[in-house]
């Protein structure tokens, strides 16, 4: 005989509860909420509270809700929630609330471990240090100083820490003293369910200005082929008649050399 766990009132409360929301909103995402301090948790919680609900709960009991459930798409959930995980169910599809999350980010000074998520360059002019402990600091990771008006100025750019690499404690100890906050923070998507599509969505996270600069280079490169193969439509017209002027002008040019001779 199977061994039946008792479960508590307040634990089948929070379990209706957890099934109630699953089954009310349109989308349900799970969220990381690594090395987010709490402060900052909070302040996205009360900023996006219109915008969807952010729950915290215990994997077990999540597991629960979503066993009873039973929706193969959404039981995939289950293989993703781990530790330091939130819940985000919302009106909004998957990707627009990824976007959404992405831009309630904030800037923070780097720590010892963080992986820079661009090229971290320092550029020259001057500081408000002055000279001491930091020259030593700034010569250790090769950063060409000089010391004006009894400040600390650097020299030339100098990259501490390129994109995809691990920022040491020198660096970021450089970064905290000059004031520059390269990790944004905030929640990370993990995955999300879409109540419309009844589809699982991984590897959601949504950058509009990276996106739009990808769409942007996508179009210029589309433009240019349709453009080559004189392939005619509202966003070519302009560009192929001005093409065709062009070879007007020469083959005119060409004419007037052959009459001439």
């Amino acid at each position: 005989m199977g061994v039946k766990v008792k479960i508590s009132d307040k634990k089948r409360t929070l379990l209706k509860d957890i099934v109630s929301l699953i089954n009310k909103y349109k989308t349900i995402m799970v969220c990381s909420i690594q090395n987010l301090p709490s402060s900052q948790f909070q302040s996205i919680r009360k900023t996006l509270r219109d915008i969807c609900i952010i729950k915290a709960f215990k994997k077990n009991i999540v597991v629960r809700a979503i066993d009873s459930i039973k929706n193969d798409k959404i039981s995939k959930l289950k293989d993703i929630i781990e530790a330091n995980c939130v819940l985000l169910f919302s009106e909004k599809d998957p990707f627009e609330l990824s976007a959404i999350l992405n831009d309630s980010k904030t800037s923070s000074f780097a720590r010892a471990g963080n992986t820079a998520p661009m090229d971290i360059t320092i550029e020259p002019g001057p500081t408000e240090l002055v000279p001491g402990p930091a020259i030593s600091e700034f010569g250790a990771l090769g950063i060409k100083i000089a010391v004006e008006d009894g400040k600390i100025s650097i020299r030339e750019p100098k990259t501490i820490a390129k994109k995809g690499e691990e920022i040491n404690g020198k660096a970021a100890s450089i970064m905290m003293k000059l004031g520059i906050k390269p990790i944004f923070i905030g929640l990370e998507p993990l995955a999300a369910y879409s109540r419309k599509d009844n589809v699982l969505y991984k590897d959601i996270k949504v950058d509009r200005a990276e996106t739009l600069s990808e769409l942007r280079e996508i179009y210029s490169k589309a433009l240019a082929f349709a453009v080559s193969i004189s392939y005619a439509c509202r966003e070519t017209i302009s560009y192929l008649l001005f093409k065709a002027y062009r070879n007007e002008m020469v083959l005119q040019r060409f004419l007037n050399i052959e009459k001439s001779t």
